[in-house]
């Protein structure tokens, strides 16, 4: 028994000593397992960190990745998401090749343990068995030989006892022969049984527990084997993504070689460039004499009467008092009327006033008065014609500098072709659709597509004339760049000195009788042609809206430019209201509009146009 027992411990330090390696197969696989995670979590961080900082479609954003070291951040960025894509490949490499694959080792590790310690055990079984059989048997004959002594003892006695009859000693003497018969029959059997015993136990404990340990031993081998394995894949997964991160972390390395700061510095010149000119020397004013003030005062305003125009005003790159200040803004401020206009005519017959109001264009001001009173002032909303309605800028983009009015013009010029080219698209599809109806008529009907048809062809026309329109004002100011030659400025200062009227008369058309002002003049400034022929640019714009109506309680003459002449009597709209200067502005029809005094009309204003 000392043997068997020994043996079980062997078994039962086996079986703990398994269990053990699977454990650590298990703690293994959980290792790798969670490494994925990491990698997956790591790979989404950082495409959430990409997708953060990729720029807007659409957005303000967008146009900022023009410049090189943007375009580097932008590559990094790109870069960044294949880089996280690497680590998505680790994680899926670690699950199929490692994880997966010792999961289901694990289990089939577990089946031949299981296999192996259940035939250990059986063997045990069988040879305690065996063991038990032979200690029967053992026993048995044991018992019987002292059976059949003590029956040869009795017959012993029987025969020589005189007193026993025959019969007696005769039934001893069969008695102790069949109790030896018994003895020799237990002891062949014990034989036998010890025999068969002696070959199990032999064949037990050098056949079928040698090759069962050794099955073991093999599974426990193949366990270590596996698990050195996995580990190595476990570095070579890492290892096969390393060239590529690399090309990652060298295309990053790229990118940021490729910034040039001299592109970028170039770039922002020609974005912001605004086309104007450095102006030109500020003249003395000698306050000492108060003539010479007067002079210098109306140079700078550009009065109608000087002959020669002042560098500072007269040409293109004179519409800025660069770069601090507007010359229409410093003008209307140094031009326009500050005194309430003419009261109504006592008599029944307004019209013998001789002059009506006072003109637009009389009294100047001091220029410390007015310049004090420029920097005080609030700014005021544009209300010219051209300019659309919503506070939007001006159709033709004249509010802006002209290098940047020229490349807003191209954009609108190169947009609208575009949508030409989708229109023309969107015809010639259709045309082909009408010529297959045509020869298919059961596919569908032609005249279906007449009207579609009918309605690109007036968009394309549109679209057309709206080309048309931008690129004239784009040859426009193409032809008046600085940049281009010296000959244009020479030519609007030639034009300027004959035409001193023509130059005032810009600004006047641009202010209302309060002095506000309502558009950029430093583009009409630089015309060559005259301003009524400018003007004629701002026709198609769509007119003021109404806000009441009018009655013209005297007549008035209005001479002056910026009025408009009425009769007593007439009913006319109303498209500004007085703020507060005394002047009205009215309109007659499309063509006629201007300012009267307001003591000479009676205003009815439309509520709702009022509130809103």
């Amino acid at each position: 028994f000392f043997f068997f027992d020994s043996l079980q411990d062997q078994f039962d330090n086996l079986e703990k000593h398994t269990q053990w390696g699977i454990d650590v197969l298990e703690k293994y696989i959980k290792f790798v397992k969670e490494r994925t995670e990491i990698e997956l979590s790591y790979a989404k961080q950082l495409r959430n960190l990409s997708k953060k900082y990729q720029p807007k479609k659409n957005s303000k954003e967008e146009e900022e990745y023009r410049y090189t070291s943007t375009r580097a951040f932008l590559a990094t960025l790109n870069e960044m998401n294949d880089y996280a894509g690497q680590h998505e490949v680790i994680s899926e490499n670690m699950t199929s090749l490692i994880t997966a694959e010792l999961t289901r080792y694990v289990q089939e590790l577990k089946q031949e343990r299981k296999s192996h310690f259940h035939d250990g055990r059986k063997a045990q079984q069988h040879i305690e068995t065996c063991w038990k059989q032979l200690e029967a048997s053992k026993r048995r004959f044991e018992r019987d030989c002292k059976e059949a002594d003590r029956a040869q003892q009795y017959f012993e006695k029987m025969d020589a006892d005189i007193n026993v009859t025959k019969a007696d000693v005769e039934k001893a003497r069969q008695q102790a022969q069949l109790r030896h018969q018994m003895a020799e029959d237990s002891k062949a059997e014990y034989s036998s049984t010890l025999q068969k015993f002696n070959s199990e136990q032999h064949e037990h404990y050098y056949t079928h527990i040698p090759n069962i340990f050794q099955k073991i031993q093999e599974m426990e081998e193949r366990r270590i084997v596996r698990i050195g394995e996995s580990m190595k894949t476990f570095a070579e997964v890492d290892r096969q993504v390393i060239p590529i991160i690399g090309k990652c972390l060298d295309e990053i390395t790229k990118a940021a070689e490729s910034v040039d700061h001299k592109n970028d510095s170039q770039m922002v010149i020609e974005a912001f460039k605004s086309g104007f000119e450095p102006p030109g020397d500020v003249d003395f004013e000698d306050f000492t004499q108060p003539m010479k003030r007067t002079v210098s005062e109306s140079s700078l305003s550009n009065s109608r009467g000087d002959g020669k125009s002042e560098p500072k005003f007269g040409s293109k790159s004179k519409g800025k008092l660069w770069p601090f200040i507007k010359k229409n803004k410093l003008m209307s401020l140094l031009t326009s009327p500050h005194h309430p206009p003419p009261p109504p005519p006592a008599s029944a017959s307004p019209s013998a006033v001789p002059n009506g109001p006072q003109s637009p264009k009389q009294q100047k001001e001091p220029l410390s008065h007015r310049f004090n009173e420029f920097m005080t002032s609030k700014p005021k909303i544009h209300c010219f014609r051209s300019l659309k309605r919503g506070g939007a800028g001006p159709e033709d983009f004249s509010n802006l500098p002209p290098e940047q009015r020229r490349k807003k013009l191209q954009q609108k010029v190169d947009e609208l072709n575009r949508d030409i080219q989708k229109e023309m698209d969107s015809r010639d599809a259709l045309t082909k659709m009408k010529d297959v109806y045509i020869k298919n008529p059961q596919m569908g009907d032609a005249a279906s597509v007449d009207h579609r048809l009918a309605e690109l062809g007036q968009n394309i026309e549109k679209l057309r004339l709206e080309v048309q329109k931008f690129e004239g004002w784009l040859a426009e100011v193409e032809g008046r760049l600085p940049a281009r030659s010296e000959q244009p400025r020479r030519q609007s200062g030639l034009y300027e000195a004959q035409n001193p009227s023509g130059v005032n008369s810009c600004a006047q058309d641009r202010e209302s009788p309060d002095g506000s002002y309502t558009e950029e003049q430093s583009q009409e400034t630089e015309m060559k042609v005259p301003a009524t022929d400018f003007d004629d640019e701002f026709d198609d714009e769509e007119p003021l809206p109404t806000i009441g109506t009018c009655k013209a309680l005297y007549t008035f003459e209005g001479q002056n430019e910026g009025t408009i002449s009425v009769a007593e009597g007439e009913m006319l709209y109303v498209i500004e209201e007085d703020k507060g200067d005394g002047w009205t502005r009215i309109r007659r029809n499309e063509d006629e509009e201007g300012y009267v005094p307001t003591s000479y009309v009676e205003v009815y204003l439309d509520k709702n146009a009022k509130g809103a």
